[in-house]
């Protein structure tokens, strides 16, 4: 019989992209048990669209965890030698991917299946040219005061900036990404049954020279990689999972309008209106953009509990042409 074989065919490949609310919940210290209780609820969710039929890539950010990393390397650097950004990337798609592998697979068991989840250490070409090296923009590491966010500017170099009225943090460069160098390894996975965790952080940013890859000092948004993977998977869906349920017009403010559907000139629109913070949502409503305009079918932005509903068309904010 050929039934599970057109059903594997029918399947819709979906990439989600994970934020940093489902690896640490607001206001909760960043420790190893705190990211555990964040990832488990968020593969509660996951297993569900696994169930139902979904081909399912999944991304997520490392901001917090690779500040983390870098700051206890500065800490240590009088017992061991430091640590560079590009080795932190990748060890944070370790970690991360080992801690969402074993939640998914729990969480799997549970309902009664056994679908295979595997991570892949995953490398994302950018430009030596690109101008994001020049003007840093991507927030890392822990909120911090103002206070201390001048000290350490002062002490250890490093590029400060408010981000979003939460607070201060660190920002590093963050080029657009290129390719994805495994992606030939993540579809071959994906089209065996596999759930695939990739491009964690944005992906370890490498430049391709003429004799050798060579990674960089710099941090990929891991929305724009995500954008970029789903396109390269020929993905049918991209769904941003973030904090608020819907993207909004004026947050924040008495005036906040929320959208259940956008155009992509809509959103093109409210961006040059300024209507999405750098930090935030912007990179979430341009990687949308770039996956639409780059042969995707749909894409959707909503947070984790939210997720089944707004791939019913339910919930969230839903991108089209």
């Amino acid at each position: 019989m050929f039934t599970p074989s057109i059903r594997i065919f029918q399947m819709e490949t979906l990439v989600i992209a994970i934020g940093g609310n489902s690896l640490l919940l607001p206001g909760s210290p960043m420790s190893v048990e705190n990211q555990r209780s964040a990832v488990w609820e968020t593969a509660f969710h996951l297993s569900a669209l696994a169930i139902s039929g979904y081909r399912i890539v999944i991304t997520h950010g490392n901001g917090p965890q690779v500040g983390q990393i870098m700051r206890r390397s500065e800490l240590a650097k009088d017992e061991v030698p430091p640590t560079v950004l590009d080795y932190a990337v990748a060890e944070t798609q370790g970690g991360i991917g080992y801690q969402i592998q074993q939640a998914l697979v729990d969480e799997l068991g549970k309902r009664g299946r056994h679908i295979p989840v595997a991570t892949v250490v995953t490398q994302v070409e950018v430009s030596k040219d690109d101008p994001g090296f020049k003007h840093p923009t991507k927030p890392i590491g822990s909120f911090m005061d103002k206070e201390t966010a001048m000290d350490r500017k002062l002490k250890l170099g490093w590029q400060v900036t408010e981000d979003s009225g939460r607070g201060w943090r660190r920002i590093v460069a963050s080029p657009w990404p290129q390719k994805i160098i495994e992606k030939d390894t993540i579809k071959m996975l994906v089209d065996a049954g596999t759930i695939v965790i990739a491009c964690g952080g944005g992906g370890i940013p490498v430049t391709n020279g003429a004799v050798e890859v060579s990674g960089v000092e710099a941090v990929i948004d891991k929305d724009r990689a995500s954008s970029v993977l789903a396109g390269e998977l020929s993905a049918d869906i991209l769904l941003i999972s973030t904090a608020v349920k819907k993207v909004c017009l004026n947050f924040g403010k008495p005036n906040e309008v929320s959208l259940d559907k956008l155009t992509v000139s809509e959103a093109k629109q409210y961006i040059n209106e300024g209507h999405f913070a750098k930090g935030s949502m912007l990179p979430k409503i341009e990687a949308c953009v770039h996956f639409l305009e780059n042969g995707g079918k749909k894409a959707i932005i909503t947070d984790p509990n939210h997720i089944e509903k707004a791939l019913k068309g339910e919930s969230g904010t839903i991108i089209s042409q």
